[in-house]
């Protein structure tokens, strides 16, 4: 199974009019030839660990091909007064199909890619098993049939700041992709790749280009079992586009899954979104994934957060606020825990080790001191019931009552934190037995003193 750490090989298939770099991995029963937007680069993907492992979980039922557009990643250039057409694009991927050994295959056309797979759809039934549509569109621009378009103005409003921002600022991520917007590693993960997908003058080119596609001609001659799947909160890969798809594609089936982001793919809960392609297309559901788990609950909070923001003003508060917040999750990170929740003044993470959210709490304490602010934590380790992106269960609860006890700049911790760390050389002070609200009997807490 392909891995961050163990990529598959690229290779390259010469068309006639260029190379076409692609990849095949997966052992999967199902061959599908994955068509993402034209923002790719089948190298620098694996470099980042949430496309890892979108692209593993994908593998994990289907043998995939994976290509570089022509004009794209580490496929041939392009002159830009020339570029592909879908027609071309549908050529690449008939080559990448053609080197990979396979004759018929499912289509996964995601955001940009979908009025390809669509087109190659219709054209190709012959080698077509089925088509997933997701997060796309036939038609972005309005027109007088088709109203849920975007209007011209705003077309071009967008595309100019796509040039503007393009490998300077990730800001695009705010409208695609927003539970990664303030996400400081991804922002600048993200950026790089931008860079290394396409130049700049080929990216603005290549956006116009995509406005103006229109594939709803075509949609009525798609006879491949179809699936269209959108995020209900999509500002910018709007749902409407999804209904208009199924609408228009024979017998298509829709789901429409709670969320916002859509590009990059891998953003968000996207295990919802391959949990309906793995079940369309290979007929079973999902392996069952466990819901409750062994986790260690951290909560943090600002101590005193009205009295700063009157103190110094709301601009500086919302600054100090913002690398308070890029602090905390650089040290989540760090640690390996995972961001749950985010309440404005604290953050609730859950990590898989005890020790190491100790010291990942620990570090924080003393770091944000030299922000001249104080933050107090509550921690506990205790089975933890997986609610989609979110947790719950007695255990959150009780790590939120112990934070309820802590004092500015302290860690408290649950006895069961402290026997899990035996040996961790961190350091404890008995605070005796606390009867917490809401909670049965009396919980015993330690302040954590000292961390190696």
């Amino acid at each position: 199974m392909p891995t961050a750490s163990a990529p598959p090989q690229t290779s390259y298939a010469l068309s006639d009019a260029g190379y076409v770099a692609y990849q095949s991995f997966g052992d999967g029963p199902n061959p599908v030839l994955f068509v993402p937007s034209w923002l790719q680069n089948l190298d620098v993907m694996w470099d980042e660990p949430t496309l890892a492992r979108y692209l593993g979980r994908l593998a994990s039922f289907a043998k995939v091909v994976a290509f570089d557009k022509r004009g794209t990643g580490v496929s041939d250039p392009v002159a830009l007064h020339a570029l592909p057409t879908i027609e071309q694009w549908m050529d690449d991927a008939k080559v990448a199909l053609d080197a990979a050994g396979i004759d018929r295959t499912a289509l996964i056309g995601d955001t940009e890619g979908g009025p390809i797979a669509a087109m190659f759809a219709a054209t190709y039934p012959e080698r077509v098993t089925a088509l997933v549509l997701v997060n796309t569109f036939a038609r972005w621009r309005r027109d007088h049939d088709y109203p849920i378009g975007m209007p011209d103005e705003t077309v071009t409003r967008l595309t100019d700041l796509y040039e503007q921002h393009w490998g300077v600022t990730p800001d695009i991520l705010e409208l695609t992709a927003p539970s990664a917007y303030r996400d400081p590693r991804f922002r600048a993960w993200y950026l790089r790749y931008q860079r290394l997908c396409m130049p700049r003058g080929a990216a603005a080119a290549m956006y116009r280009w995509v406005t103006d596609l229109d594939v709803r001609s075509v949609l009525g001659s798609i006879h491949a079992p179809t699936l269209v799947v959108s995020r209900s909160g999509a500002q910018h890969h709007r749902p409407a586009f999804g209904r208009y798809l199924a609408d228009h594609i024979p017998d298509a089936r829709y789901v429409e899954l709670p969320g916002a982001d859509t590009y990059p793919f891998q953003t968000g809960d996207f295990d919802q979104v391959l949990d309906q392609v793995e079940q369309f297309l290979t007929g079973s559901e999902p392996a069952p994934k466990a819901d409750r788990l062994l986790g260690t609950i951290v909560f943090t909070d600002i101590v005193a957060s009205t009295q700063v923001v009157s103190k110094i003003g709301d601009s500086a508060w919302i600054a100090l606020r913002r690398t308070h917040d890029e602090l905390v999750r650089e040290n989540i990170r760090r640690y390996r825990g995972r961001e749950v929740s985010h309440t404005g003044d604290g953050f609730l993470a859950l990590f898989d080790g005890p020790a190491r959210a100790v010291t990942c709490a620990a570090r924080i304490v003393e770091q944000v001191r030299d922000l001249g602010i104080e933050i107090r934590v509550g921690v506990h380790t205790g089975e933890v019931e997986l609610i989609g992106d979110q947790i719950g269960g007695v255990a959150v609860h009780l790590a939120s009552r112990i934070l309820d006890e802590a004092g500015p700049g302290t860690i408290l911790a649950s006895s069961t934190v402290k026997e899990l760390v035996l040996g961790s050389g961190i350091g404890f002070i008995d605070q005796g037995p606390r009867q917490l609200k809401g909670m049965p009997d009396t919980w015993r807490l330690f302040q954590v003193t000292n961390v190696p």
